[in-house]
Parts: structure tokens; C-alpha cells; sequence
């Protein structure tokens, strides 16, 4: 055998190797998740709807963990490195971000995720937010947000305008894949409506319409006038509407506007500033003169107030995570919504008795 074929045999081999390790080394899935888009949220409840939208195109991760105030979460360098890899950074905004997102975003030394670029998104885009102050806001006010109430993703409807803010900037990050956004965004906000009118409902009459007619109070009389029932989330809070409750803090203005709940007082004082003797008296004096039996509150406060309170008044404490991963079961945000309308639903019931 010649010299010359020895050597050509051993070039093919080598090449044979070559290409073979190559294969195996991209078939793996370290190298197969560099064509997903890199998505970092702010909180666990965009994470889980940005997974729901994406689905097999993106890896998403959270820099919180669903268990801290979504206020209070440092710029801890950790979080700086996930932000530097990022393709897509997602925020809650209407400022709720304030105090961390800034040095998050400078320590990336990521361009691509800087506010104003595609990869950049505030998902409050088109929500109408609450409690907007109209006169000057001073740190005296406590933790008042200029541009409203950030809380809006515990409406399940705004979970709708989140979800949609998410396709749209997949789809321009990564056009390709645009039909498979609109088929997942499609089918969460089917879930989305299911949980929140059931299924029948929904096949009879749209999820669209039926939110449409909850937001503007025809939706009774609409009822009224078909062989069809509720069921889901609105059915469960139903025989509850008008219920007076107190809150911990100012987390649940639209929780309560979309399920017609009253709040009558907050044990926080101002909001972010924990609760004094003087405050707490007038919180029970409210509580017993409106006739109030329940408190709500997350679980990263500290109960003993709202346990006081309750001891005074004979009202029932519910914590309620207002995150995805925030308690046992809130696994996903319609995971999330439900366990704080069964929590609540539940609690409710036995006050009302």
C-alpha cells in the first residue's frame, strides 16, 4: 500500500472525525439553546408568561425568585451576568423597577436590552394603571408611583395585554418563528379565558366578548338572557362581590376592581411604611364599622400586624402570593390567579356565614 494512500486515508479520517464531533457537539443541548432567544424578566409572573408565548424558542429566567417584594430586589451582580446574555430583558414598569433595573442594565454592558432597544420591553404598555397621582409626589407620600399603581398583572385581564406586548417583540426579534408566538399566545390566552369564565362559556360566546362585557357591567344582563351559566374564577368570587376587605399593602386595587371587591383600608399606613399603634387602632375601628372580616396580604410581610388586628376584630387572615413560584401551587400565573381566588373564595365563604 503506497505512502500517498496511507496519508489520503488518514486526511479523510481525520475530516470523518471531525465533522462527527462537531455534529455531536452541537446536537447537545448547550449548543442547540444558542438559536433560542435569551429572555431575563423582572418577575417570575413575565417569566411565566414569556415561557407560555415562546415556548420552544427562548430560555427564560427570572432575577427574582416569586418570594421577595417585587419592590425591594438588589442589583446583586448575579443578576448583572444573566442581563449580559440576554437577547430580550422584559419589565413590569410603571416604575416599579425604579430602584434596581438602572444598575442592572448599566452592569451588563448590554447593549442590545438598554431602554429604547428591540430587546428592551415594558409590557405596561396599553394598560390603564391606577392611582395615578395628580399633584406632586414626594417620598413623604411613602412608596407612591408618579405613573399609577404598578400591580396591574393581578387583573387577569391586564395578563391578557402582557401576553400580547410579549408576541409582539418575539416576533420582531425573531420573525421566523412568528407563526409559533401567535399559536402559543393563542392558546395561554384560551386557558386565560377558560380560568376566568369556563370553558362553555367561552366556546359559546368568545373570550374577547365575554371580557368586554365584564369590564363594562353588561355581562349580568347578558346572562340573564341565555341557557348558559359562569363558571371559573368569576363564578367562584361571584356571591362575594362588594365583600369589604383590608389589604396589607396597596398591591390589589385591580385584583379587586375586576372581581368587584371593596377595599377599606390598608394596614400600611403609606405604602412601603409598616403599620404603628395609631395607624392599626384606626385600621380596627374601620374594619368593625364597615363590617370588614378579612385581611389579604403576601406572604413576604410580616403577619404578626395583620394578626393583631384580626384577634381585635374576629376577621380572617389570607396570604395569598402575588407571584408565580410565591407559595405551594402558584406554579404559573393562571396557577398564580387561582390560588389567590381560592384562597380568597374559601375564606370569604366562612366570614360570610
Amino acid at each position: 500500500m503506497s505512502a500517498n494512500f496511507i496519508s489520503g486515508f488518514s486526511r479523510k479520517a481525520f475530516l470523518f472525525v471531525l465533522v462527527l464531533d462537531t455534529f455531536l457537539v452541537c446536537s447537545s443541548p448547550q449548543c442547540l439553546a444558542k438559536d433560542k432567544l435569551n429572555v431575563v424578566t423582572t418577575t417570575t409572573n413575565l417569566a411565566s408568561i414569556a415561557e407560555a408565548v415562546g415556548g420552544d424558542h427562548v430560555n427564560v429566567s427570572a432575577i427574582s425568585t416569586g418570594r421577595e417584594d417585587p419592590h425591594s430586589i438588589a442589583a446583586k451582580p448575579s443578576y448583572m451576568l444573566k442581563a449580559k446574555k440576554a437577547d430580550l430583558w422584559i419589565r413590569i414598569g410603571l416604575e416599579l423597577e425604579i430602584g434596581y433595573e438602572g444598575l442592572i442594565l448599566e452592569g451588563s454592558r448590554n447593549a442590545r436590552i438598554h431602554v429604547g432597544s428591540p430587546g428592551h420591553l415594558d409590557v405596561s404598555e396599553g394598560i390603564a394603571p391606577l392611582e395615578v397621582p395628580t399633584g406632586k409626589v414626594s417620598r413623604t407620600m411613602g412608596d407612591v408611583h408618579p405613573l399609577g399603581n404598578p400591580h396591574y398583572w393581578l387583573d387577569p385581564s391586564n395578563g391578557t395585554i402582557i401576553a400580547r406586548n410579549i408576541c409582539r417583540r418575539l416576533k420582531q426579534l425573531d420573525p421566523e418563528h412568528a407563526g409559533d408566538y401567535d399559536r402559543n399566545l393563542a392558546a395561554f390566552l384560551l386557558n386565560l379565558d377558560n380560568a376566568m369564565f369556563g370553558a362553555k362559556l367561552v366556546e359559546a360566546v368568545g373570550g374577547e366578548k365575554l371580557w368586554k362585557m365584564q369590564s363594562d357591567g353588561t355581562l349580568d344582563g347578558f346572562l340573564k338572557d341565555q341557557t348558559l351559566s359562569l363558571d371559573g374564577w368569576l363564578a367562584k368570587l361571584k356571591p362575594f362581590e362588594h365583600a369589604k376587605i383590608v389589604t396589607y399593602h396597596r398591591s390589589w386595587p385591580y385584583f379587586a376592581r375586576r372581581f368587584h371587591l371593596d377595599i377599606v383600608a390598608e394596614l400600611e399606613p403609606k405604602p412601603g411604611i409598616p403599620p404603628g399603634p395609631a395607624h392599626i387602632l384606626e385600621v380596627i375601628n374601620t374594619m368593625k364599622s364597615d363590617k370588614a372580616g378579612l385581611i389579604l396580604m403576601e406572604p413576604f410581610y410580616n403577619r404578626a400586624d395583620a394578626d393583631a388586628v384580626a384577634e381585635k376584630t374576629g376577621a380572617k387572615v389570607v396570604v395569598a402570593a402575588t407571584s408565580v413560584n410565591g407559595q405551594e401551587g402558584a406554579d404559573s400565573y393562571i396557577a398564580m390567579i387561582d390560588n389567590i381566588v381560592t384562597r380568597l373564595g374559601s375564606a370569604l365563604g366562612e366570614v360570610s356565614k
